[in-house]
């Protein structure tokens, strides 16, 4: 959605102004939704409540902005003023008049007092808060990642907040946003008591925002040898080593990473029990399996810029350390007790292996193909990649069983809109003639007639299409940090 194109009327008073917030927030009530919500939802959101009220027709921008300011507040107020920033544009200093210097963190004031800043920035002060004032909110990202703060509240024109509203809602950032009254970039004005009132909301019960972090440097730990060896078994045979050093070799670990984050965000519980640190190193055990046959099939030779097992000991042996891996990952979640996570992993298992038998019977006597087909392949094939991690972080709660439907219907369109993805970036790197089945290939044989750019237009219509089907199947989530965790979790994986 390209939110540059839509109106961007701002109410002309702050009585009107005042008087829509207030309908807005019974309007959000009613709807009991759960932040964060997507572009297009929030549009869907801002056309109904204009309904056929004329004196609202061109203000759908401000309304989404609004709206979305409705739907995080409660959470907002549970974060310590210490952990929220405000971030102001400079056109609210007066024009030809301003001393102020610009640094790398942006402007800093002289406190003339000729304009709201130094009011603004003594009201967080006062709070606790951070304050800076910058163009562009991507430094906010880099803060909010770098743990630095947990939320955000953001002043700027309508024009600016369309180009930053995608960046704060793909990463799920609990964010509040203040229009200016007026547009241009010269002495501006902003409702400056209701950006106070934004600033100093409390409330005193706590919600524990998921930490990323502390997550990421669990599992790396799990990963070390001597943790390994905890669960795996000491190595007293070469298989047993080659298996043990592969698990400690490379990677980004997103499965064990996305099992772990889906059960903090869902039980809130930091403490990983033990069913779920043995689901995290098997999930990882078949990760690593799948890749050692993938770098046989493929003939690599180098993955994570080392040897691959089979260039390290031949492809009859590195066959054998994979299949070993299997075993272990098998062996490893039977101790837990808990035969869901086995039934789980061996679905996504027997899925792989026909996607991935399906490519390669299609590699050994290629034809003709429509889109169908490759997509077909990429729900067995890369899609359970994907739901795996979901659904086993989901079992080792030992409940919710009532969100597989919805996991599984987001993982399906994540899946396929990241293989999309990746054939494009493939095309791009004029890698489209590679001998498989992929979505560029499917197109060429559908529309002969096409040139590059078509194919390319079209491929990125579809990544666009399915990610918005992955995060509309959270529409009715109620979990605020599964559902952070997922919005954030395909920004990146998408990005």
């Amino acid at each position: 959605m390209d939110l540059e194109l839509m109106d961007r009327r701002i109410p002309e008073t702050l009585e009107s102004r005042t008087m829509l917030r207030k309908e807005l927030k019974v309007f959000v009530q009613q709807k009991s939704l759960c932040p964060p919500v997507s572009l297009k939802q929030l549009e869907i959101l801002a056309n109904e409540f204009v309904g056929g009220r004329s004196e609202l027709k061109g203000m759908t921008s401000w309304l989404m902005v609004e709206i979305n300011n409705q739907l995080w507040l409660d959470i907002i107020a549970t974060i310590p003023h210490s952990r929220r920033l405000i971030m102001l544009p400079k056109c609210l200093s007066k024009h030809g008049e301003c001393e102020a210097e610009f640094d790398e963190y942006g402007l800093l004031c002289h406190r003339c007092g000729r304009c709201l800043i130094p009011s603004i920035e003594d009201k967080a002060e006062q709070l606790g808060m951070l304050s800076i004032v910058a163009e562009g909110f991507t430094q906010v990202i880099d803060l909010i990642e770098n743990s630095v703060v947990d939320a955000v509240i953001g002043v700027s024109c309508l024009d600016s907040l369309e180009k930053a509203f995608p960046l704060l809602v793909g990463h799920a950032v609990p964010g509040l946003a203040v229009a200016l009254n007026d547009s241009g970039c010269i002495n501006t004005h902003v409702d400056n008591a209701y950006v106070e009132e934004l600033m100093s909301i409390v409330n005193p019960s706590e919600h524990t925002l998921l930490d990323h972090d502390a997550i990421r440097k669990q599992i790396n730990q799990w990963f070390m040898p001597e943790e390994l060896e905890c669960i795996m078994g000491k190595p007293d045979d070469r298989t047993s080593r080659a298996c043990l050093d592969w698990m400690t070799t490379g990677g980004k670990r997103w499965r064990p990473y996305l099992l772990c984050a889906v059960y903090q965000a869902i039980t809130g519980d930091t403490r990983m029990n033990e069913d779920v640190h043995r689901a995290a190193v098997a999930v990882e055990c078949f990760h690593k399996a799948s890749l050692i046959h993938d770098d046989i099939e493929d003939k690599d030779l180098t993955r994570y810029g080392q040897p691959t097992v089979n260039a390290l000991y031949g492809d009859a042996y590195a066959i054998n350390v994979g299949d070993a891996l299997l075993g272990e990952g098998y062996r490893i979640l039977a101790k837990s007790n808990n035969m869901e996570l086995v039934r789980l992993i061996a679905d996504a298992h027997s899925a792989l292996c026909k996607g991935q038998g399906a490519e390669l019977e299609w590699c050994a006597s290629p034809h003709p193909i429509e889109l169908d087909f490759s997509l077909s392949i990429f729900r067995n094939k890369t899609v359970p990649a994907f739901e795996v991690s979901l659904l086993l972080g989901l079992a080792c709660t030992g409940n919710h069983a009532h969100l597989r439907p919805m996991l599984k219907n987001y993982s399906e369109a994540l899946g396929i809109a990241y293989q999309l993805k990746d054939d494009l970036e493939d095309f791009c790197q004029d890698n489209e003639l590679a001998l498989r089945p992929s979505a560029v290939y499917a197109l060429r044989c559908m529309h002969p007639d096409w040139n590059d750019d078509d194919v390319k237009e079209e491929i990125s219509r579809m990544v666009d299409q399915y990610k918005q089907e992955a995060l509309d199947a959270l529409n009715d989530l109620d979990g605020i940090e599964l559902k952070r965790l997922l919005y954030q979790v395909t920004e990146k994986i998408l990005k």
